[in-house]
């Protein structure tokens, strides 16, 4: 509880700041926190009991998993990369997504990662159009698709204005979801319009506009698998405007090579010599989610080359269990 109240006082400085699992109490245009009874009730109630994590991955560790992904990363050459903190990977199984299989390198540390936060625009406007107080109307959907499949800077400014940063930034702290967590070094964070100006927070930890961790991406894309974003039909919106990518690089197009049939849900993002990507991935009975987030020279290449090595890593580790994957209550072929 003392973290969330140490970030209470980074982000709002003189308000006392609340998180609710019910986000419809959320509105607001300005830092004035509502102090509604169920906000404080579920506050309170998770300073003593936390409420449930919908995507507990740091639970689901496996042993095995972390020695393979530790050694493809080794083989590839970026043990140094690795050990400085400019590389960090999350490698997740869905081999049975009830009990994920789990492997993370430098997994809970915070790397600016340009357009991959644009995910938390898309999550946050189905919060609130969920709420009823934002329509999905013809020119937000396709604002919505323009900002995932091309990634529109125009358009995501725009979707963060018509949702609110603000809005965004209470949907990622919630209880529900807690994409951004201090116990777990932070994690999604989007506090800029995607232009030169527009800055509204950096995040409180490590002072990113837009920033990511490869755990709490990897957990954005355990609970849409899941059906556990917002709600289930939102869910399976939300993923299908995450397939299809008009950007082929990175680990799009290493993963077409492997298998031109593949389904990959993804965004990705670059900036500088910043660059990441992340996926929710599906061929050949094969499940699993990879985010990738580097920071040096030929990036894009080497996301390309990463992902060759962690769908190795799958392939070769359900080959061992046998059995496919089932994710959604569907058998993946």
């Amino acid at each position: 509880m003392a973290s969330w109240l140490l970030i209470s006082l980074l982000m709002f400085a003189t308000a006392p700041v609340a998180w609710a699992d019910d986000l419809s109490d959320l509105e607001g245009s300005d830092w004035d926190i509502i102090e509604a009874a169920t906000i404080q009730q579920l506050m309170a109630l998770d300073g003593i009991a936390r409420l449930e994590d919908n995507a507990p991955l740091w639970d689901y560790r496996d042993a095995r998993l972390q020695g393979r992904v530790e050694r493809s990363l080794r083989e590839l050459g970026l043990d140094d990369e690795a050990r400085n903190g400019r590389l960090s990977v999350a490698l997740i199984d869905l081999s049975q997504p009830g009990k994920p299989r789990v492997a993370s390198v430098n997994g809970d540390e915070m790397m600016y990662a340009a357009s991959l936060p644009k995910i938390a625009i898309l999550l946050a406007a189905f919060e609130k159009i969920e709420q009823g107080k934002m329509a999905l109307d013809e020119a937000t959907e396709f604002r919505l698709d323009r900002m995932i499949k091309a990634s529109s800077n125009r358009y995501a400014t725009e979707m963060m204005n018509q949702v609110g940063k603000e809005y965004i930034a209470r949907v990622l702290l919630s209880p529900r979801y807690r994409l951004y967590d201090p116990e777990h070094n932070g994690g999604l964070w989007v506090g800029k319009d995607y232009a030169k100006a527009g800055l509204w927070r950096r995040d409180p930890l490590h002072n990113l506009s837009h920033g990511a961790t490869a755990m709490q991406v990897a957990r954005f894309y355990y609970l849409l698998a899941t059906e556990k974003l917002v709600t289930p039909e939102y869910s399976r919106m939300m993923r299908k405007i995450l397939e299809d990518s008009e950007l082929d690089h990175k680990f799009v197009r290493a993963l077409h090579r492997i298998d031109p049939d593949a389904a990959v849900s993804r965004k990705s993002g670059s900036w500088s010599t910043y660059h990441c990507d992340s996926a929710l991935v599906q061929r050949e009975g094969h499940s699993y989610i990879a985010v990738a987030l580097r920071q040096g020279s030929n990036g894009s290449q080497w996301l390309g080359r990463i992902i060759t090595e962690l769908d190795r890593v799958i392939v070769r580790e359900d080959s061992v269990a046998g059995g496919r994957s089932v994710v959604g209550n569907r058998q993946i072929r």
